[in-house]
């Protein structure tokens, strides 16, 4: 059970899971298709730079008493070879059954490897920089469960190979939604991680601005989230199977507030990540069953 555990944390399971599932998700909405290939890949990535991003992250992750920071730097080397080979392997694979995502691929590996080691000037990392860190990894997150799947269905400008109700604006929309709701989830981590972060320099929005700063910005991304899906819905932009995803951030608003009122943990921020696989998960029984509301139309 402890080997699990040390897993889980090492790998950061909960964020290859809802990333693998946001690009299962987000690829069926937009193309009708189950893309359980760029599922797998987007887990691997997620996978790769969650295992190398832990052997630079140890000072800060035994400051936040991270499960595994210990691990992590008993085993670096171990962590590193072994994570690099399977990098530069899986590159190749991939290659051959899905061509069309290497270039992707590509960036969001070198954006990995900026975010989490010393490559800018002044040997600084992206991780290290105000805004740039949050967007950065949200940025991530749209490489692999937007444009994976949009590259294999030619972009959106093969009409053919989209669903029914899916256009660019379609795709324009969601992604807004996406980014701002995935941007909340960034500032409730760094929330946790204030302590290590302030240790390492790193200026978040909770170091910079304080707590109180961190929850007006978690607060407006949430607001925004929702606000672009009503008017998207409301201007017949996007599909009920894509407006329905408005409930994510209104449980994400009344769960985080309660863990607030105590002090917010890494079991809290690791729950509300699990909590966005459950919903996913339920949508797509909810589709295999049948049941009306987020069929294609």
């Amino acid at each position: 059970m402890f080997a699990l555990a040390l897993f889980a944390s090492i790998s950061r399971l909960h964020i290859v899971a809802i990333a693998a599932l946001g690009t299962f998700t987000f690829g069926w909405v937009f193309t009708g298709q189950h893309p359980w290939l760029l599922a797998a890949v987007s887990a691997l990535d997620w996978f790769l730079v969650n295992l190398l991003n832990r052997v630079v992250d140890i000072p800060e992750d035994r400051a936040n008493g991270i499960t595994g920071a210990d691990f992590a730097a008993t085993h670096r080397r171990v962590i590193l070879v072994g994570g690099f080979a399977l990098l530069f392997s899986s590159l190749l694979a991939v290659h051959i059954v899905a061509p069309r995502i290497l270039a992707l691929r590509l960036a969001y590996h070198a954006l990995g490897l900026a975010y989490n080691w010393p490559l800018l000037a002044g040997r600084r990392r992206i991780k290290q920089l105000y805004f740039w860190k949050n967007t950065a990894s949200a940025m991530g997150f749209v490489l692999t469960v937007f444009l994976y799947p949009l590259a294999c269905a030619g972009w959106g400008l093969e009409a053919e190979r989209l669903a029914p109700g899916v256009n660019l604006i379609t795709i324009a929309v969601s992604a807004a939604f996406f980014v701002l709701f995935e941007l909340s989830f960034e500032v409730i981590y760094d929330l946790r991680d204030a302590p290590g972060d302030t240790l390492a320099g790193i200026a978040t929005y909770p170091v910079v601005h304080g707590v109180r700063g961190a929850v007006r910005i978690i607060d407006g991304l949430l607001a925004a989230s929702v606000g672009c899906l009503v008017f998207g819905y409301a201007r017949h932009l996007i599909p009920w199977r894509v407006f329905i995803m408005f409930t994510a951030p209104l449980l994400q608003f009344v769960l985080y507030k309660r863990a607030l009122r105590r002090g917010i943990t890494s079991r809290d921020c690791i729950g509300l990540t699990w909590l966005g696989v459950a919903l996913l998960t339920t949508y797509h029984l909810w589709i295999a069953a049948g049941l009306p509301g987020v069929g294609l139309e």
